[in-house]
């Protein structure tokens, strides 16, 4: 067994993963998968009155410490690391009593982030729907032709969040003229002209977009005048 030299813990009882076969000196039981060292002795669990605890491995913080403060009784587990030399902490033994109620407690925790990640989703709904409707209205007052229906969809596309469109940067957030006009160009040069097919043919993007600007320019100087009153 490797000497521990320090203690790998911050306090309270310790347990070893031992990497060799290993019997209790007291009731001869073994080999032992867990043991506590009384004065460089080897202990079973039962012998050293640790045997109800059970093992909750690392990994979950919060569960770990939370089981450790509904257990009167815990215990760190550590093995020992050849490549390293050192131990290193493997978990921890609770009460089972003490961890049921530390998992109920962290349930309860989860089930409070599912909620508030619920209300964020709900907020962020509102924000997203009320930016897409004021970058809409500014399609419309600077291209009062485009139909209503259009803008509303041009305005939803450009505006999605996280996408990375022109709507979602610092000039479309602040509905700027320019960022306004890059998104209806967007719309116009993929819903009104063989923009994408010119893509999909194999036509270089920029020499596409010189083939369909005409075609663009003649749709947005429509859409700068008044949409004529039906009647």
């Amino acid at each position: 067994m490797e000497h521990l030299a320090t203690s790998p813990h911050r306090g309270g009882l310790l347990v070893i993963q031992p990497l060799r076969r290993r019997h209790c000196a007291e009731c001869r039981g073994g080999p032992l998968s867990l043991l506590v060292l009384e004065d460089g002795t080897p202990r079973c669990l039962d012998c050293a009155d640790l045997g109800h605890l059970v093992f909750l491995p690392r990994g979950d913080t919060a569960l770990t410490r939370r089981s450790r403060q509904e257990s009167a009784l815990s215990a760190v587990v550590v093995r020992f690391n050849r490549r390293k030399g050192r131990y290193e902490r493997q978990g921890v033994l609770v009460e089972e009593a003490g961890l049921a109620r530390a998992e109920e407690w962290c349930l309860a925790d989860a089930e409070a982030r599912r909620r508030r990640r619920q209300r964020d989703a709900r907020r962020r709904e509102a924000e997203d729907g009320r930016f897409a409707e004021a970058f809409a209205a500014e399609i419309r007052r600077l291209f009062p032709g485009c139909p209503p229906e259009r803008a509303a969809a041009t305005a939803a596309h450009a505006s999605v969040r996280g996408s990375g469109r022109v709507g979602r940067s610092a000039a479309g957030r602040a509905l700027s003229e320019g960022a306004v006009t890059s998104a209806v160009v967007a719309s116009v040069r993929h819903t009104d002209t063989p923009y994408d097919q010119l893509l999909m043919s194999g036509v270089p993007r920029h020499e596409a977009r010189r083939r369909i600007a005409a075609a663009v320019e003649t749709v947005l100087r429509e859409w700068r005048e008044p949409a004529a009153e039906a009647g």
